[in-house]
């Protein structure tokens, strides 16, 4: 049954020979340390056959999990192990990327799951009330050196000790017997201090087999060689890098035999430039079938460049080409057509191309607008291409840096350089998670949980890393690791992140909740600590792009002039809201592509369209986590209604009054929503009105597409807001009811356009910055009934009796409801102030709506209850206005509301009652004429006064009619 796995390894290697005992008939923890290419993946699946070999059938409360550092990776063992596990009935899920209900759905029926330790980190931030990460029995870990990457290796480390955390509670709450016992696999490459990975992954009954397989025992043997060249002091990073361009002809003369060679560069730019010298430089033999096979592929390339240098026999590839082109490149290069291709260091993280050689030219890489050396790991995958098993018995590795750093690359490939733990440059981000989780209580547990991780297995053998003093014995040390700990934890209280009960217990805040379960960086947290409230949606957008989870897009210098365009320029469309002066910092960068982005400008640059793509990815998140965070602070109601609508703007990828409401269709992109918004349709109400027909021909698509469209329209929720003042009133408190109708429920109950998931948002603020109310309603609720009621309770604001009513849909731009309503209090406003009673507010196109900060709050567009400011004429007699609730006091039989009644200081008494005699004196005393009476008179002189000549049609108003 098992034999399909093997069937593409005709023979076992000695690594994997040695393995096979410890992997396939036990279940001990296990770690091997070998060489980049020595057949490690095969590893993973003898113990994922031991795993079915025990596992009773049918397999479905098992779950296998693989981790690797890079999604390339990840990506590479799901198409692989996807076909290979197939037929025994195994299905794979790749869990990468932001995950959404239908990915988590899918995992659920999933046995193997491929993901980074990223994202398996966010998952079992929740694993109490999560039964897949319970199901874990095999827990495979690809490149566990990565564990000492800074930026990396702290989430790594921390999510294999949360695994074992689960085991351990898992094992406490039930029988021990009962609870299948959770395995540990992991794979490195050549490093000295394998035994304390072993050693950390060792659990209480049975420590971990540690197996390491020298350099000698790779199948393919590796011949590595560093060079070192001169760089003076005053010679910058760029022009050492060019200068290497030139000495690329001589090495691949030397060491390449004649066989393909891979040359790894530090840019994409860089990439080019060292082609097209050694395309001049160096001259090579090809043959007539091999300059015929290269001239049709060239004659296949979108890149003009690169069809040029294809025919001298070199190539370059990086992320930012075209994908046709890069697979054309990819084919050539494998066949063994292509004697050399330049590329960026993410080729050995994603493509499997083996050459005979490998070049890196230069140790340092452009991250984030500065040189910085590649990482270890990254070095390993880049040597780990030479070697071709189908061709080669040997393969060579020529590192090219400075003569400077000779030595440090030597060390490092001769697996001398000490793993170390870098969870403490890290640790408040992930202790906060921990005591969201539970698992850190107070301190004493914090310290237990240390004592679970890598940190403080290397601590106790080098304590000076940690800057811990080198005499310190094993008491002391822990002590030093409690008092980081304590650092830590006073940092997050500071924030109000976490809080310490009478018996010095941890209790996390809603807001650290929310920290870990967005999976929020703290330095963004301690940003947004800042907030005023009164924010706009400008600022907001300028505060997310200074966030620390952006930190991985850069500002490429060739990058710098589509976006000043994109910022401002006469004769382009440009961004909503433009950046004072040049782009020159990587949050502008930011800030230019989220604007260009939600404003629907095409941008003609594959690298930006994929940063793009990341910013969106991440800032989805980021605003949701933004509009939750929000929720719990005083005095922003502005702040909140601008998060609110920003998070559904990167959901949607389109501005909130956006014209191109169409794209949020199927099967409507950028070019179609384009024409409709050429040919007015810029509204779901028009495009339901528009015929069937006529949409096929704004869109040139042929029947039922049409259909298809107006049917998407028809079901998606269409809503009506009722507001209506209740007459309990004070002079400081009002009551409002609100209805919120959802008017095609009965049309909803067969088909819906929306998710599920789908809600809107009722947010009401006041003049004052104030949050009145805040609420979810689901689409599923208001499908039972079609209605959702509610009274709310109004306090008088200072500045204004004006009540700023929003219903925000969760994913839609163009259902959204936004109105000012004018509550009525029993006390007199301020001169000049309105009257708006009972308005009846509908959601129209998303155009007419209004966004901004209740203070700016215009007035209503359809005034129905209330009297317009320029008919108000009881202030020229000094009075004020009386107590009646008309529903239009211009034509209402009341004098009084027309010429107002005596101010209070005029009046007798200050009571309510008297005030009530005061006006029904002043009624009385005006005239004797009943009110009908007196209606119908002003009524009559009303029609008397009219002016029949304004009906009169003249000759000039008549159009020339054609003859």
């Amino acid at each position: 049954q098992f034999r399909s796995i093997f069937k593409e390894f005709p023979y076992f290697n000695y690594a994997q020979s040695k393995a096979l005992d410890d992997l396939l008939y036990t279940d001990r923890n296990f770690v091997i340390c070998a060489p980049t290419g020595s057949g490690k993946t095969v590893m993973f699946e003898l113990a994922i056959t031991r795993l079915l070999m025990e596992a009773p059938l049918p397999w479905l409360n098992i779950k296998i999990v693989y981790m690797a550092p890079i999604k390339a990776l990840c990506s590479q063992r799901f198409d692989d192990w996807k076909e290979k596990f197939a037929p025994i009935g195994l299905s794979c899920k790749e869990l990468t990327g932001d995950t959404v209900m239908d990915d988590l759905f899918e995992i659920h029926h999933a046995h193997i799951i491929i993901t980074t330790p990223e994202k398996w980190d966010s998952m079992t931030r929740r694993w109490r009330d999560n039964s897949i990460v319970q199901l874990v029995r095999l827990f495979l870990i690809d490149e566990v050196h990565v564990v000492k990457d800074e930026s990396r290796g702290a989430t790594l480390e921390v999510v294999v000790s949360r695994m074992k955390t689960v085991q351990a509670c898992l094992g406490r709450l039930e029988n021990h017997d009962t609870v299948p016992p959770l395995r540990f696999v992991a794979v490195s490459a050549t490093i000295p201090n394998a035994e304390d990975i072993a050693e950390w992954l060792s659990d209480s009954k049975m420590p971990a087999v540690c197996l390491k397989i020298d350099e000698d025992q790779r199948p393919v043997k590796l011949r590595k060689i560093v060079l070192g060249f001169p760089c003076s002091d005053n010679q910058t990073e760029f022009k050492f890098d060019l200068t290497l361009n030139y000495k690329i002809a001589s090495i691949i003369q030397t060491y390449s035999e004649q066989k393909p060679a891979l040359v790894f560069c530090a840019t994409r730019k860089g990439v080019q430039q060292a082609a097209s010298v050694l395309a001049k430089d160096a001259k090579f033999l090809l043959s007539t079938e091999q300059k015929q096979r290269l001239q049709r592929s060239a004659n296949s390339l979108k890149d003009s460049k690169l069809r040029d240098l294809l025919m001298y026999g070199v190539a370059y590839h990086h992320a930012g080409m075209e994908i046709s082109d890069r697979k054309i490149i990819e084919g050539t290069f494998t066949v063994g057509d292509l004697p050399v291709l330049f590329t960026t260091s993410t080729l050995a993280m994603g493509v499997n191309l083996p050459a005979h050689l490998v070049v890196i030219k230069s140790t340092m890489h452009y991250v984030g607008g500065v040189f910085q050396e590649y990482s270890e790991t990254d070095i390993l995958q880049m040597i780990g291409r030479a070697g071709r098993p189908q061709f080669d018995t040997t393969a060579t590795a020529v590192i090219m840096t400075r003569w400077s750093t000779r030595e440090k690359y030597i060390q490092m490939l001769n697996g001398a350089d000490i793993i170390e733990s870098s969870l403490h440059r890290h640790l408040v981000e992930h202790l906060n998670a921990e005591i969201v989780l539970h698992t850190v209580t107070d301190v004493t547990v914090a310290l237990e949980w240390i004592r679970s991780t890598f940190l403080y297995i290397r601590a106790l053998k080098n304590p000076t890393h940690y800057g811990f003093s080198s005499g310190l014995d094993k008491i002391g040390i822990e002590a030093k690791l409690q008092e980081l700990c304590l650092k830590n934890l006073n940092d997050l209280s500071s924030f109000d992140l976490i809080r310490m009960d009478k018996d010095n217990n941890f209790k996390p805040t809603e807001t650290g909740r929310l920290m870990a379960w967005y999976y929020i960086a703290f330095d963004t947290v301690k940003q947004f600590f800042t907030i005023k409230g009164t924010e706009t949606l400008n600022e907001l957008i300028t505060m997310i792009s200074n966030c620390t989870e952006f930190l991985d897009v850069k500002l490429r210098t060739n990058e710098k002039k589509i976006l000043n365009t994109l910022n401002k320029d006469k004769d382009k469309i440009t961004i909503r809201f433009p950046m004072e002066g040049k782009i020159k910092t990587r949050e502008m960068k930011i800030n230019c592509l989220i604007q260009a982005q939600l404003g629907c400008i095409p941008i003609q640059d594959f690298t930006l369209t994929q940063d793009t793509g990341r910013i969106f990815r991440n800032g989805l998140r980021v605003t949701r986590w933004l509009s939750d965070f929000l929720v719990s602070c005083k005095n922003n109601f502005s702040a909140l209604l601008n998060s609110l609508i920003l998070a559904k703007c990167f959901r949607c990828k389109l501005w909130e009054n956006s014209l191109h409401v169409s794209k949020q269709l199927e099967k409507i992109g950028v070019s179609l929503s384009n024409a409709m918004v050429n040919a007015g349709l810029t509204s779901f109400k028009k495009i339901e009105e528009t015929n069937a027909r006529e949409l096929e021909l704004i869109l040139n698509r042929h029947p039922p597409f049409g259909n298809q469209i107006k049917e998407s329209v028809l079901h998606l929720p269409k809503y009506e807001l009722d507001i209506e003042q209740l007459p309990k009133y004070s002079d400081t408190l009002a009551e409002i009811l609100v209805t919120i109708k959802l008017t095609n429920y009965e049309q909803l109950q067969t088909k819906r356009t929306a998710t599920d998931f789908h809600y809107v948002t009722l947010i009401i603020g006041d003049a004052d910055n104030q949050v009145i109310f805040n609420q979810k309603i689901m689409d599923s609720v208001l499908l039972k009934t079609g209605n959702w009621t509610k009274k709310i309770e109004v306090k008088r604001a200072l500045k204004s009796e004006d009540l700023s009513i929003n219903l925000i849909s969760s994913d839609y731009v163009g259902l959204d409801i936004q109105q000012v309503y004018t509550a009525l209090y029993l006390t007199p406003k301020p001169v000049g102030s309105k009257v708006v009673t009972n308005q009846k507010l509908k959601a129209e196109s998303s155009l007419d709506m209004y966004y901004g900060s209740p203070q700016s709050l215009p007035a209503a567009r359809v005034d129905t209850g209330g009297r317009s400011k320029q008919g108000i004429t009881y202030q020229k007699h000094g009075n004020r206005e009386c107590n009646h609730r008309c529903k239009n006091k211009d034509v209402c039989g009341h004098d009084c509301c027309k010429t107002g009644v005596p101010p209070k200081s005029e009046m007798n008494g200050d009571s309510k009652f008297s005030l009530y005699l005061a006006d029904l004196r002043s009624r009385n005393s005006v005239s004797s004429v009943p009110p009908v009476k007196r209606l119908k008179m002003q009524m009559l002189n009303q029609a008397q006064n009219v002016d029949l000549k304004q009906f009169v049609f003249t000759n000039k108003m008549l159009p020339t009619l054609p003859r």
